[in-house]
């Protein structure tokens, strides 16, 4: 089972980014805006949004 970290920007709330546990942010410009707020496994998250992922590395996701 694959983990993933999610991270939150607090100005934009709404959105969220995923990235494989324990990549951190750091190709982002504006890494130190996003917050770490936990993990989750790949089971708990849409097929699609983890296929994208594993190819690019990250996928941004609109919270409810």
């Amino acid at each position: 089972m694959q983990e993933y970290d999610l991270y939150i920007n607090p100005k934009k709330p709404s959105i969220g980014l995923y990235v494989r546990k324990g990549a951190g942010l750091p190709d982002l410009a504006d890494a130190n805006e996003w917050l770490y707020d936990g993990s989750a496994n790949d089971v708990d998250l849409p097929a699609d949004l983890v296929r994208n992922i594993e190819s690019t590395g990250h996928a941004f996701r609109e919270l409810d």
